[in-house]
């Protein structure tokens, strides 16, 4: 049977908002899961706000730093547009991982993201 569900675990990593500053997504724990992308959905920009994505990485979710290059999966180059949806995986050997929204000029853009992880080591998952 096809099954998608019961394969995945879903995490909000961004709420909803109209965000102006750079953004810390929540970190998201992979404990249990092999691997982990974040789906971004963008509405309005609005006074021509410039927003870039990177990833970060922990091993306590505490202390991140910046994802070497090799463990991106589809890297987002450049701005993030308007009305669009884009995403970006991981493939490192950390715990967490967290997606960061950095702003690089303009006002402010409306925005969430998703964290989808998947390769579960237990399914079905809850």
């Amino acid at each position: 049977m096809r099954d998608i569900v019961h394969n995945i675990g879903v995490v909000q990593a961004v709420a909803p908002a109209d965000i102006a500053a750079n953004t810390n997504g929540a970190g998201i724990d992979l404990l249990s899961f092999d691997s982990v992308a974040f789906v971004i959905a963008t509405g309005a920009i609005t006074g021509a706000g410039a927003f870039t994505v990177k990833l970060q990485e922990s091993d306590t979710d505490s202390a991140y730093a910046d994802v070497a290059a090799a463990h991106y999966q589809a890297p987002i180059a450049g701005n993030l547009a308007a009305s669009s949806t884009a995403k970006v995986g991981y493939r490192g050997f950390k715990r967490w991982v967290r997606l960061v929204l950095t702003k690089g000029g303009g006002t402010s853009i409306f925005a969430s993201v998703i964290a989808i992880k998947g390769h579960a080591a237990e399914r079905p998952v809850a």
